[in-house]
């Protein structure tokens, strides 16, 4: 990652955690081999999924895409709770190996994200069979009709860009996190929407450059778009849920700690002292 992001970046440490882009990379400097495992994870269990819809499109058939969609959920929803969890464990700085994390994750998620993971790949594997009804159509379906399209995509990840970090993050309903989306959006909606239609975007250039751009898919793929919509809006889900608070007194281990420079200095002096006494 050095060959993307310069580094020295970063003041002198002083006890704080960074902010800004600062932050941003010193994060995906730090967890890029983390975010990449876990990217190749994802991809893995997205490969089902990904697989029945294409075959549905190849059939024209619905009844292909459903089961496709409901078994490819069962085993995506999962992985990307996992994903989720890898990014937040970042951004909060929790320590820890990585597969231990990742195999914690996926053995305390698991279950609450099959429901989940069910209803989002239906839903994506009806928008893109709708994409192909649109393109195999002889007339052109409106600009209104595309204009609801698009809006009720940018509300399907608006939705689940909240929703899913809550099934990493909490032990909850799927009611109670619904809600939780909810009265996340009514109340910061210009940051909820702007992630999202940045993940649109995202999305929308790998389909422009498709098939090329199948090659970025394994390099940077999930963890890229999903890491940056989570740190833009990593310090709203703090102010609206006390992530940091909530998971310090669950997981004391996890809570984060910081010294500054002089702080550290001293700390290793001692150590040398101790260690050259031996």
């Amino acid at each position: 990652m050095g060959l993307m992001f310069k580094k020295n970046l970063y003041r002198a440490g002083s006890g704080k955690r960074l902010t800004g882009m600062a932050r941003y990379t010193e994060v995906l400097e730090r967890d890029f081999k983390k975010l990449f495992l876990a990217n190749l994870m994802t991809l893995v269990c997205f490969l089902p999924f990904a697989a029945g819809v294409v075959f549905s499109i190849l059939t024209s058939s619905v009844l292909v895409l459903i089961p496709a969609c409901i078994v490819g959920g069962l085993i995506a929803g999962p992985a990307l709770s996992c994903m989720y969890d890898s990014i937040f464990r970042g951004l909060r700085d929790a320590s820890g190996k990585w597969w231990d994390n990742y195999r914690h994750a996926w053995k305390q998620n698991w279950r609450q994200a099959l429901l989940p993971g069910v209803v989002f790949c239906l839903m994506l594997g009806f928008y893109a069979f709708m994409v192909m009804l649109f393109w195999w159509a002889t007339r052109f379906p409106g600009w209104g009709t595309i204009a609801i399209f698009l809006f009720s995509l940018l509300l399907f990840t608006t939705f689940f860009e909240i929703y899913w970090p809550q099934v990493a993050l909490f032990d909850q309903s799927a009611i109670t996190g619904a809600r939780n989306c909810l009265l996340f959006v009514l109340r910061f909606p210009l940051k909820s929407l702007g992630t999202a239609l940045l993940q649109l975007l995202y999305w929308t250039v790998y389909i422009l450059f498709f098939p090329w751009s199948l090659f970025l898919l394994p390099l940077v793929g999930f963890w890229f778009i999903l890491y940056t919509a989570s740190f833009l809006l990593y310090n709203t889900f703090e102010q609206s849920f006390q992530l940091e608070e909530q998971i310090a007194e669950a997981f004391p281990e996890q809570a984060p700690y910081y010294e500054d420079d002089e702080t550290w200095l001293k700390r290793k002096q001692a150590e040398s002292r101790v260690y050259e006494e031996k």
